[in-house]
């Protein structure tokens, strides 16, 4: 009975909070703040963030759409899957800034040309929505992120088409992803053989904290600019990656070469098997996942379930399976030829093709005919 009580007192409080939000001033100022990029995989593409500020109330706080929790139960199955719960957080601008100060992050604040009406609309509604479930959202890569939150806010006030991406909407996602990948191989090799077909297509979706940036420099509302002035809070400072052997392509085309060298039917095999492992994943993370950018993975045919046959099967089923792989393998190699990551994934394509070649039991290429 105690507990029910405890409810209906924690509601009842938070219904009088929201009562009470204070009513903005005309000193208030909302802005979109566009952080930097982090050396974390999660802060890669930077971050976006909203600010209400109103010194008349003495408040400046910082509403966050990117926040999630590592102790989520299941946290890295529920993220694979696509239901992963981000949610909103709520800071105040000195704890918001000291993070980044911290990381060496840039702080680039937008300020946005809204009515008081306007502006204390969002605040109420932000206020509300971080004392309930509106706080928490289903994360999507490209579909719904904490830029696409604040996009998706910011629109309700100014008009849906008042912010529109003004980047650059004839190349894909994947080649637009690709050069934020530039210090970090092992985070490019993994994107880009788990992302499947959806990435391919042409990157009309404003989802990057800088696209958002680069769009409301442009947008209109009510025939004014909806930015009216622009600062940068903080300068990052631009980290170097030096050069590694352990972080570059290098370990990678020194394994493949030395299975190439050893040439042993049993390694062979086994290469091909830990193939298959990764083809068949990749094709039921796509049955599985709510993710689109998995679906339909065409690195499945580089990486063939197929191969998880071949330690198995006699000579001669083997030779079918092997040349069905082999017939997969030119149409993803063609399939690959004006894509971004193609030499990113030559090495493997070579090596599979070498190592199915010799499985066959066909003769090794000569570049010159024997000579009597």
């Amino acid at each position: 009975m105690w507990k029910k009580a405890l409810i209906l007192l924690l509601l009842a409080y938070h219904t009088v909070t929201f009562s009470q939000n204070p009513k903005l001033s005309n000193q208030t100022q909302v802005s979109i703040f566009t952080c930097g990029r982090g050396e974390q995989l999660y802060s890669t593409f930077g971050h976006t963030a909203l600010r209400v500020k109103d010194e008349a109330n003495q408040l400046d706080v910082v509403f966050n759409y990117g926040a999630f929790d590592f102790r989520t139960e299941n946290f890295y199955l529920k993220f694979v899957k696509g239901d992963l719960q981000y949610f909103m957080s709520v800071t105040s601008f000195e704890d918001f800034m000291l993070e980044y100060q911290t990381d060496e992050r840039e702080v680039i604040e937008q300020t946005l040309t809204l009515s008081l009406a306007q502006k204390q609309r969002l605040f109420d509604q932000l206020s509300a929505a971080s004392y309930s479930s509106e706080r928490y959202y289903t994360y999507k890569f490209i579909d719904r992120n904490c830029t696409t939150m604040v996009a998706e806010k910011i629109g309700e006030l100014a008009g849906k088409q008042a912010i529109q991406k003004v980047d650059d909407t004839t190349i894909s996602y994947r080649e637009l992803l690709y050069p934020y990948f530039e210090n970090y191989f092992w985070y490019k090799l993994g994107i880009n053989i788990i992302f499947g077909a959806k990435t391919d297509n042409k990157a009309e979706k404003l989802f990057l904290p800088v696209e958002l940036m680069h769009s409301l420099d442009q947008a209109n509302a009510n025939g004014k600019p909806l930015v009216r002035g622009t600062q940068t809070l903080l300068t990052g400072t631009e980290k170097k990656t030096p050069f590694s052997f352990w972080n570059s392509s290098y370990p990678i085309i020194l394994f493949l070469g030395v299975l190439m060298v050893i040439n042993k039917k049993w390694l062979f095999l086994g290469y091909l098997f830990v193939s298959g492992i990764l083809g068949l994943f990749l094709c039921l993370v796509g049955l599985y996942s709510e993710h689109q950018e998995v679906l339909w993975n065409y690195n499945a045919l580089l990486f063939s379930p197929l191969f998880l046959l071949l330690p198995f099967v006699k000579e001669r089923f083997r030779k079918k399976v092997i040349n069905g792989s082999l017939v997969l393998l030119a149409l993803y190699s063609l399939f690959m030829l004006n894509k971004p990551h193609l030499l990113l994934m030559l090495p493997f394509i070579v090596v599979t093709f070498f190592m199915l070649w010799k499985l066959s039991g066909r003769k090794s290429f000569k570049l010159l005919p024997s000579v009597k």
